[in-house]
């Protein structure tokens, strides 16, 4: 059984997408594949027996993702996945990637809404001309439809929840407008070359392969790390700030039948991906410290410290979800705490000193 069903059925619709791709082989091009996401991607197609050629110019990315997803494998597999070392700001590596293409999944991106605080045009570079750049070499390949990774932050100060993908307020970091000029390009494609395209807006996506370290890692790897090694934790702000966390098993299902989909409404649209479920980070504090004292002893005395919020950060979100479960027969196999136990036997296999 895949690692992406942990014993709970897959939806229908995603069940039958992976019986089509265990018997019809296509050639998928996954961008930003050393990444979290990417190298999941890379993992679920390949146990499927599909062809992949990822791009990565390891600046986020990490060599070691791409050698446990061939451990995972197996040598016959992998011989299905060619890496092209490059970078999505050179429209000749994009062009080479989709030559002979099928199907775009582009998770390539500058994905830290404090980074681009920090760095905003670095985060305009890789996160609209780079995409851009993909856009237009799917285009003129012929590429059957681009499943691109949009983001929550494009929902911004709109105070509405659940989130509903056609109301968003004004962007809140430089982040989250290059993730909304991503959704506006993708409709000018559509409108105007008639490339199809589908829009995933992530919801706080974490499982294994998420990176720890560095000053802009996502706050569950970062105290998941943290709490094993016994350092301190730190919460922006007074703790019920809120996240919709989605494991990303679940992210690897909506990449799949979004590129899959035969339902023609739900093509060129953008959706939520996540559970429709509200976290605070108090909250999410509580179930690690719960799913990982009996562990690690040391944890039974530790207690969280608070600091100042950060700026660009959305104060609560939460994921309206009915628009993928109807177009696209999205069911999501793995609830916070199912995807947390999952995630935990990761971290704490690969944080060992």
């Amino acid at each position: 059984m895949s690692d992406y069903e942990n014993g709970t059925p897959a939806s229908s619709a995603y069940q039958l997408v992976r019986e089509r791709l265990q018997h019809e082989q296509f050639r998928w091009v996954v961008t930003g594949v050393a990444g979290f996401i990417g190298s999941n991607l890379l993992q679920a197609l390949l146990e499927l027996g599909q062809q992949v050629v990822g791009i990565d110019n390891f600046l986020t990315g990490h060599r070691h993702n791409l050698d446990q997803v061939r451990e995972l494998v197996g040598a016959g597999a992998w011989r299905g996945f060619e890496l092209i070392e490059g970078d999505i700001r050179d429209l000749a590596v994009c062009r080479q990637a989709c030559d002979r293409a099928d199907y775009v999944l582009h998770q390539a991106a500058l994905g830290s809404v404090s980074r681009s605080m920090a760095e905003p045009l670095l985060c305009n570079d890789i996160n609209v001309a780079g995409y851009l750049n993909m856009l237009d070499a799917a285009r003129l390949a012929g590429v059957r439809r681009v499943v691109y990774a949009a983001s929550s932050a494009t929902y911004g100060d709109h105070p509405g929840l659940p989130k509903q993908e056609q109301h968003i307020g004004l962007s809140l970091s430089p982040y989250a407008l290059t993730k909304h000029v991503n959704e506006l390009y993708a409709g000018v494609y559509a409108r105007c070359y008639g490339l199809d395209s589908i829009g995933l807006r992530y919801f706080n996506v974490f499982g294994p392969r998420q990176d720890p370290a560095g000053a802009y890692a996502a706050v569950i790897p970062l105290w998941v790390s943290a709490m094993i090694a016994g350092r301190d934790i730190e919460i922006h702000g007074d703790g019920e700030t809120s996240r919709d966390f989605c494991y990303v098993g679940n992210t690897v299902q909506a990449n799949l039948l979004g590129a899959l989909s035969d339902n023609r409404a739900a093509v060129n649209q953008v959706y939520n991906v996540a559970l429709n479920a509200r976290t605070s980070l108090n909250e999410l504090y509580l179930l690690l410290h719960e799913l990982l004292a009996e562990r690690h002893p040391h944890l039974h005395d530790c207690r969280p410290a608070y600091g100042p919020f950060r700026d660009g950060d959305v104060r609560h979100s939460q994921a309206d979800i009915s628009k993928a479960v109807n177009l696209l027969g999205y069911a999501p196999t793995h609830d916070l705490r199912r995807g947390l136990k999952q995630a935990l036997r990761w971290y704490e296999q690969h944080l060992r000193a």
